[in-house]
């Protein structure tokens, strides 16, 4: 199916009285449920949002696990990263590449025409990707925990370290989303979606500890957003302290949605009124 056949009918956003916190959340709401639509009747992206990260557990805790020395044992230093990997590749190439198939096909121009607030149109989209976020954990952690991987800091620091990965996956999605709205097709959105998330995710915490890394590399892998997510899960799920790095990936999640939200949006205004 179409994403135009999941476009929501304009009689029923028409009919809709406009103005107000309600009508904002109405458009939203109708935007969220249509891409999420789009992404259940879209297979093959949900199965490569869910099998990717699968293949990146099996390849670095059964290749690598072994070269690779973390003072413990590597399934539980492994899986926070790779959480973290996959709310990054999900969320954020999967916006990227959203947005810029929908403009490249004129929908992002339809949705512009009709009476809805303009708003609820990206952030349609971004709300979604979390869902996605969620499937993909529904699959991973069974597997985390069938490879020795435990929560050992109890329950609530648990949900609240998936919590946490969720709103960075949501923050990750605005910069895909200014991508998105950048480049000129769905093929082009793919390339520049993964030139920045590779070395993005190399270079951090989430396979390896950046002590290991050149001098010069550490400075910044120390303190990228990746890194810091990463050694909050890490802290959250298995034990340790945590304020610090769950404060500064709050304040790098939500500074991540004010600037590229922001931008997002002049992006998307000048593009639609053209």
């Amino acid at each position: 199916m179409t994403s135009a056949a999941l476009t929501p009918d304009s009689s029923a956003v028409a009919a809709r009285p406009q103005g107000g916190v309600s009508w904002w959340f109405s458009d939203l709401w109708e935007m969220t449920l249509r891409n999420i639509r789009y992404l259940v009747r879209s297979p093959e992206m949900v199965l490569y949002s869910l099998l990717q990260p699968v293949l990146f557990i099996l390849l670095f805790a059964y290749v690598f696990g072994g070269a690779i020395e973390v003072g413990g044992d590597y399934v539980q230093f492994l899986l926070p990263g790779i959480f973290v990997q996959m709310a990054l590749y999900g969320s954020a190439t999967g916006t990227t590449i959203g947005v810029a198939a929908e403009m490249r096909t004129g929908l992002m121009d339809r949705f512009r025409s009709m009476p809805m607030s303009r708003t609820a149109v990206l952030l349609g989209r971004t709300v979604s990707e979390v869902f996605r976020t969620v499937a993909s954990l529904a699959v991973m952690v069974p597997i985390g925990l069938l490879m020795g991987f435990r929560f050992e800091n109890g329950f609530l620091p648990a949900l609240g370290g998936m919590l946490l990965l969720l709103l960075f996956g949501h923050a990750v999605s605005w910069l895909g989303a200014w991508i998105g709205l950048s480049v000129h097709s769905a093929q082009a959105a793919q390339a520049a979606g993964g030139v920045w998330v590779f070395p993005f995710v190399l270079i951090s915490s989430a396979f390896v500890p950046t002590e290991t890394m050149p001098g010069w590399l550490q400075v910044y892998a120390a303190n990228s957003p990746m890194t810091t997510a990463v050694n909050a899960l890490r802290a959250l799920f298995t034990g340790g302290p945590a304020a610090s790095d769950v404060l500064q990936t709050v304040a790098w999640s939500f500074g991540l949605i004010v600037v590229f939200g922001w931008l997002s949006m002049r992006k998307f205004e000048s593009l639609t009124a053209r």
